[in-house]
């Protein structure tokens, strides 16, 4: 921080606006950006293995996993994302506790449900009340990443079973006419023809996965909306060095032109690969290529 920011009360101006926005509060709000990033960076991915394997186990042959496969879609699907994320990481984080309860404390003969309250031995808590501050976050972190990745996981699943089934089916005809058994057909003809057919559905499945980012505030994640909600409410020379009246507009206005930009440039990388994809394939687009070329 600047030295002339060692008497807040003295500044004025544009030397008060440069000490006010380099406190420690928005240090940890300009980070918080990044922990937006890592969240969509590490859920994206995650997510498309949820729902290929969901896709898979949906198209399976054997009947009690394509039931499981279809289930997963439709039951996640058909839940309102409010209602799953604030219900699965409760329930994901008492199961994580209990399991480590039954593990550590066998000697325990207290029930773990009293009333209302979850009590489990003091070594099963997770993460523990000793632990340091890194771990509490990465740990409330590591909850919401398997939660959007089973959410949208489920929305992807139901894309790519879709796009599964859009490949001709001549297509994989031919190739065991040749000789290539089922799985081969699936992995060299299925799969790399099924992404041209699954990238819009990702694609808008992408920009509401942008857009559902702010559920990180729900999760107990110190995320942009938290730090917005906490740094634009009012505040008195009581509480501060930097009072101020009610700014949340302007940070929340700070939010929207990240969110804008941020899909801007996601529109152009995704359109860079649907351009890439639709090379050499029997679609509008790949005819449209070939006749430009």
């Amino acid at each position: 921080m600047f030295s002339f920011c060692s008497d807040p009360a003295s500044l004025e101006g544009f030397q008060w606006l440069s000490c006010y926005l380099t406190t420690g509060k928005h240090f940890a709000f300009y980070a918080s950006f990044g922990t937006v990033l890592l969240l969509l960076a590490v859920t994206a991915p995650a997510a498309l293995a949820f729902g290929f394997g969901g896709a898979m186990a949906a198209r399976a042959q054997f009947a009690p996993l394509s039931w499981l496969g279809k289930a997963y879609i439709a039951v996640v699907r058909g839940v309102p994302d409010i209602a799953f994320f604030l219900f699965f990481v409760i329930a994901l984080d008492q199961g994580i506790e209990y399991l480590r309860h039954q593990v550590k404390c066998p000697d325990w003969d207290a029930p773990v449900r009293q009333g209302n309250d979850f009590v489990v031995c003091d070594i099963a808590k997770m993460p523990l009340s000793s632990s340091d501050q890194w771990i509490h976050e990465v740990y409330g972190f590591s909850l919401a990443v398997v939660t959007f990745a089973i959410v949208f996981g489920a929305f992807a699943a139901n894309v790519l079973f879709g796009a599964m089934r859009a490949v001709p089916r001549a297509q994989i005809e031919t190739a065991e006419a040749y000789g290539m058994t089922h799985r081969q057909a699936f992995w060299r003809i299925l799969v790399p023809q099924m992404w041209t057919y699954a990238l819009p559905g990702l694609s808008n499945l992408w920009m509401v996965l942008i857009k559902a980012t702010p559920l990180l505030f729900l999760l107990g994640v110190e995320d942009i909306v938290y730090w917005a909600r906490e740094l634009g409410g009012s505040k008195t020379a009581r509480f501060t060095d930097y009072p101020h009246g009610d700014w949340r507009m302007w940070y929340f206005l700070g939010l929207l032109v990240f969110y804008l930009a941020f899909t801007k440039l996601s529109e152009m990388v995704l359109e860079r690969i649907r351009t890439r994809l639709s090379h050499g394939q029997a679609t509008l687009a790949g005819e449209a290529q070939r006749k430009a070329s």
